[in-house]
């Protein structure tokens, strides 16, 4: 049986997947490129990691498919001299993400494991423009911060 080509699978994703569906700016195409996908993704569902598929990470929540993802960032042109506020860290790629296009990410989320998860999983990638924060931001979250 062969291995399985990481490497090659997130090209697949990338070049026939995301940018198929017009999601052609390079910085958004360079970001998910470089930040590893599979890890974020639960240990059982990480064959799937490069699907097209919306994954299952707990509490009922799940992983948006990449061409999703791909979308949104494109559409939210994070400006590198911009500070994100993120509501729903989840598995904490996308928080990756947008601190990878970004000056820093600030996230919430309302499950405290997935902002555990999260942390370890940023620190692990030497991400460090990223606060996270477990709250309630529908329901009276408190931050005197600014973002952009």
């Amino acid at each position: 049986m062969m291995a399985f080509d990481t490497e090659r699978a997130r090209f697949n994703m990338v070049e026939q997947q995301i940018r198929p569906w017009d999601v052609l700016d390079k910085r958004v195409l360079d970001t998910l490129f470089k930040i590893p996908r599979e890890q974020f993704v639960p240990s059982e569902q990480r064959q799937f990691a490069f699907s097209d598929t919306a994954l299952p990470i707990g509490h009922g929540e799940t992983m948006l498919p990449p061409v999703v993802e791909g979308r949104i960032l494109q559409s939210l042109a994070v400006a590198p001299n911009e500070r994100v506020l993120e509501i729903g860290t989840g598995s904490g790629f996308f928080t990756a993400c947008l601190a990878h296009l970004g000056q820093s990410v600030h996230s919430v989320d309302i499950h405290p494991d997935f902002t555990q998860s999260a942390a370890e999983k940023l620190a692990e990638l030497n991400i460090d423009r990223v606060v996270l924060e477990t709250g309630d931001a529908v329901n009276g979250w408190a931050s005197n911060e600014r973002f952009d």
